[in-house]
């Protein structure tokens, strides 16, 4: 269970940083071609994907040990899930984003999902299990 973990996390781990390097290097732009972009706005993506790297650094950090990272564990997660009520919310707002949004959306929205598991590897760990 601990590996299979360590494993999906891994993978999931590629998705923030790719959308980080990406658009940091990008900008806006990159993901708007055709629209005006303000500096404002430009400056705030980026921000915004730098997050995505250190969240990606981060959870590099917990994968070896992720049976003793809970809280910050937890952290993380509830940030990319809160991240995603911020897609939901933008999608009642502006309609449904192109398919990388959306899956990224799906992704952060699962979250608990990734929490609950990280609690049950902590547990046997805890436990000798």
């Amino acid at each position: 269970m601990r590996r299979a973990l360590q494993i999906a996390m891994a993978i999931l781990s590629i998705a923030p940083l790719g959308f980080g390097l990406g658009n940091m290097v990008a900008g806006a732009g990159g993901l708007m071609p055709n629209w005006p972009i303000t500096p404002d706005l430009d400056s705030q993506f980026r921000y915004q994907s730098g997050v995505y790297i250190c969240i990606t650094a981060l959870l590099w950090w917990m994968i070896p040990r992720i049976e003793q990272v809970g809280w910050p564990f937890r952290a993380v997660a509830l940030g990319l899930f809160v991240g995603g009520i911020g897609r939901l919310i933008s999608i009642q707002e502006f309609g449904v984003p192109s398919a990388p949004m959306y899956y990224g959306m799906m992704l952060e929205l699962s979250m608990p999902i990734f929490v609950a598991w990280q609690y049950l590897v902590e547990k046997a760990a805890n436990t000798g299990e």
